[in-house]
């Protein structure tokens, strides 16, 4: 797998990413900000799109994080994604983390995801979510944060999502150059989602292009087989023929995407229902 800086053209993909569901509310353009941590002059922020109107009990929520190879991205690349779980009655919040640049490494934007889960359960009645129904959405790189974060893989024992929507993720890195390259010779393996899969974790849904040559079909397959032994659902939906983020351009998955319409409809369509079965979402 190769994930590297040159994704710069997913930022368009992403906030263009879900369509809005037939009948689904009309959400607000631009979310709430609000700072989840900070370190020393570095202020990290969550995205809140709140769903319009009063709820009579706590809502839902989906914490998301963008792809970029750990390298490049920003919250805003997963607007798309957060307006449409909005519109099903979730409260979506794009994260910031930090990105692997100057001594910063994949395992301190963990440490990030893992305090912005640990901040919305701390603020769920500001907030208006239910702490025990705290999803986490994850495209690519961002997928190995959630993955990771729902196996136990937070520092100091800190509670990830309790459920993980996974899209093109980053799973299997024990053996990964780039990835290696990044965490700076600290060993992968203790934060690779296929190499922490034993332990079990919380329901998963993954789409996955199976010619996808950044974040191989075999990781989900091995990262599903993990959650399943240890007695945990995972639901994998494969789409042949696609590539990486479910493009038809297999010749350049980095940076020019063509996306399948129908299958990321599809894709979109699954994890509604993945959601909505366990109580997240609307039907």
């Amino acid at each position: 797998m190769r994930l590297c800086a040159k994704v710069a053209t997913i930022a368009g993909l992403l906030v263009a990413g879900w369509a809005p569901a037939a009948g689904a509310q009309v959400q607000p353009a631009t979310p709430r900000i609000e700072t989840y941590k900070t370190l020393g002059d570095v202020s990290l922020k969550a995205h809140v799109f709140a769903p319009a109107g009063d709820a009579a009990a706590p809502r839902p929520a989906a914490l998301i994080f963008h792809g970029g190879g750990w390298v490049a991205g920003e919250p805003a690349w997963t607007y798309g994604a957060a307006r449409v779980l909005n519109g099903q009655g979730l409260v979506a919040i794009p994260i910031e983390y930090r990105l692997s640049r100057q001594g910063v490494t994949p395992a301190d934007a963990l440490a990030d995801a893992c305090d912005a889960f640990a901040w919305a359960r701390a603020n769920a009645a500001r907030l208006g979510i239910d702490p025990a129904r705290v999803a986490g959405y994850g495209v690519s790189a961002g997928g190995q944060l959630v993955a990771t974060a729902g196996l136990g893989g937070c520092p100091g024992g800190t509670k990830g999502p309790d459920l993980m929507l996974l899209w093109s993720p980053a799973l299997d890195l024990a053996r990964d150059g780039w990835f290696r390259k990044l965490m700076g010779g600290a060993d992968p393996s203790s934060i690779s989602p296929v190499s922490l899969a034993a332990r079990g974790g919380p329901p998963a849904a993954i789409v996955q292009g199976a010619a996808d040559t950044l974040t191989p079909l075999r990781g989900a397959e091995a990262f599903c087989a993990g959650l399943k032994a240890a007695g945990g659902p995972c639901e994998l939906h494969v789409y042949p023929g696609l590539g990486h983020l479910l493009t038809r351009n297999l010749k350049n998955q980095e940076s020019d995407f063509d996306i399948d319409p129908e299958a990321d409809r599809d894709g979109d369509a699954r994890l509604n229902a993945f959601l909505a079965a366990r109580g997240y979402g609307r039907p």
